[in-house]
């Protein structure tokens, strides 16, 4: 395992993260106790150090178990998780990114994880209600009292977050230094805004679910659908083709589809730590034998010209030649570029 820089800190943490939504079997499917050690021991053992979780994952289990787990270690281990979602359905403010559910939700996230502190705290999902200036103050608070170290932020509107960034920036408070989105072969849509914005402060992106739900293993070419609906967008004919083309490069390898699909999240010319989830011991070790795949050029050029997505307005307007001629007088192919 190697490390990577945390965003623009010095955090440094492993190159996968171990995602732990299904720690537990409050929600009906999950991994037990037993199970859910074997999987952290089998992702420590790796060189991993970075487990993501949240305050909801089923019912707050996840955080309980991974407390135990890190509690003979608790230093080596960098632990992310959030607030946001619900734990409570009494309590109107139990609920969204207010400052009251906030520090609330740490508390109770602290004593889970039997931890004075988290390394990294995301705001989980926008509530569209709360002042942002809100949200960056009480986070920088929490960072000032010693009970988070770094902040991110998760499923948010790219103008919010550079809102919130440069309001940072601007008061001297915590500034972001993870993006955690949803990112895959078949969820390309977050290099519209989300993507070039983390480009632009050196947001490390986290990206959920970047094997589709099992859709980029390949196992539903052969009519294992799991959980996902008939009409699921990683059923329709455009995911088929780059699960298809994922295979295709995997038997060329001679390795795993996901090993390929986790390849190309982290070589888009971007920073990406992929977040693995596991509900089995063999899935984990799985996911960790993709460190050793290499994908060429040429794969990761077949990759992207399958699962190419359109950017839409104002993306595609700004790669139109006449529109380069205009804005650079002729000069576009002999202009040094910013990432």
């Amino acid at each position: 395992m190697k490390y990577k820089l945390l965003g623009r800190s010095g955090l440094k943490v492993s190159e996968l993260s171990l995602g732990t939504m299904g720690f537990g079997t409050e929600w009906n499917w999950g991994a037990d106790r037993e199970t859910s050690f074997q999987i952290m021991e089998a992702f420590a053992n790796a060189g991993g150090n970075f487990i993501d979780t949240a305050n909801r994952y089923t019912e707050g289990t996840s955080e309980k178990w991974i407390g135990e787990f890190v509690q003979p270690n608790r230093d080596h281990f960098v632990i992310a998780t959030k607030y946001s979602l619900h734990d409570n359905l009494t309590n109107v403010n139990a609920s969204g990114n207010n400052r009251k559910n906030m520090m609330r939700s740490v508390e109770a996230s602290l004593k889970r994880l039997n931890t004075d502190f988290i390394d990294l705290l995301y705001l989980h999902i926008w509530d569209n209600l709360t002042p942002i200036d809100e949200v960056m103050r009480g986070l920088d608070d929490l960072v000032r009292q010693g009970k988070v170290n770094y902040i991110g932020i998760s499923d948010t509107p790219a103008w919010v977050i550079s809102k919130g960034q440069t309001l940072a920036e601007l008061m001297g408070w915590s500034q972001f230094v993870a993006l955690q989105v949803e990112y895959s072969l078949l969820q390309r849509t977050p290099e519209r805004e989300l993507i070039p914005m983390a480009k632009h402060f050196n947001l490390t992106v986290t990206p959920w679910a970047p094997l589709a739900g099992g859709a980029l293993t390949g196992k539903y070419l052969v009519g294992d659908k799991g959980r996902l609906p008939e009409n699921s967008k990683r059923l329709n004919e455009r995911a088929v083709g780059i699960a298809k083309e994922v295979v295709a490069i995997a038997e060329e390898l001679k390795v795993a589809p996901a090993h390929v699909a986790l390849q190309w999240t982290m070589n888009q010319g971007f920073s990406s730590i992929p977040i693995v989830g596991a509900t089995k011991l063999t899935q984990m070790q799985e996911n960790i034998k993709a460190l050793d795949c290499q994908l060429t050029k040429e794969h990761i050029q077949r990759l992207n010209a399958i699962s190419a997505i359109e950017l839409g307005f104002p993306g595609d307007f700004f790669n139109e030649e006449g529109v380069k001629q205009v804005t650079f007088g002729g000069f576009y192919n002999q202009i040094e570029k910013r990432d």
